[in-house]
């Protein structure tokens, strides 16, 4: 079901994908190019309403790469929200006990410039990315992100606690897609699919031992 009529709201489907291989914010390695290309291919045939993607260079031009890949359809937009930040940093008893400490103590020492907006940023993705739409059309968005932040929006889908997003990862180039219909729970329809991606360029981003 794509519309409701009683309640004047449509669907939304959010493809969310991490940006491609980057050895820092100033960009894509060679690795990474490639990754965004095969997304690009992935998603050459979805009907693309709207891509956005961070302000940092890695996401943008992965979110570059897949617009050209298409037959025209929407421009790549840069948004805040859609940037790199912590979404929600726990107070300690929120948390169970099994939060590895090293994990704790490295989300303190994060820049400031990653944490303080976070929360506000947080709020923000959630309005602008999810949920269905009001009028009869369905949308199809794409949002080019980090880490993070899809952990953050898998989450809130799966109405788990506001820290749980720590310990969700994201590959290179993965892809995650959940489906918002009017007067239903969201649906994870994937996660972290990395199917599209020849073995080679699979699981970059993620530490050894959770790539399987």
């Amino acid at each position: 079901m794509t519309s409701s009529p009683a309640t004047g709201m449509a669907s939304r489907t959010l493809y969310l994908a991490r940006h491609g291989d980057a050895p820092d914010e100033d960009g894509l390695s060679a690795h990474g190019r490639r990754q965004a290309a095969f997304l690009g291919r992935r998603l050459r045939g979805v009907p693309l309403s709207a891509i956005h993607h961070g302000p940092q260079a890695p996401t943008r031009e992965t979110a570059e790469i897949v617009a050209a890949l298409r037959d025209g359809g929407p421009r790549p937009r840069s948004c805040d929200s859609a940037g790199d930040y912590v979404p929600y940093l726990p107070e300690r008893r929120e948390v169970d006990s099994g939060l590895p400490e090293t994990t704790w103590e490295w989300l303190l020492q994060l820049p400031e410039r990653e944490r303080l907006p976070g929360p506000e940023l947080a709020r923000d993705a959630l309005r602008r990315f999810t949920g269905a739409v009001p009028g009869g059309v369905a949308r199809h968005d794409l949002v080019v992100t980090h880490n993070f932040v899809i952990g953050w929006l898998v989450r809130e889908a799966m109405a788990a606690p506001d820290w749980r997003w720590i310990g969700l990862h994201h590959a290179n180039a993965a892809l995650s897609i959940i489906h918002y219909a009017p007067g239903r729970p969201s649906s994870l329809i994937v996660y972290n699919d990395i199917r599209h991606l020849p073995e080679d360029l699979r699981w970059t981003g993620l530490p050894p031992e959770l790539r399987v």
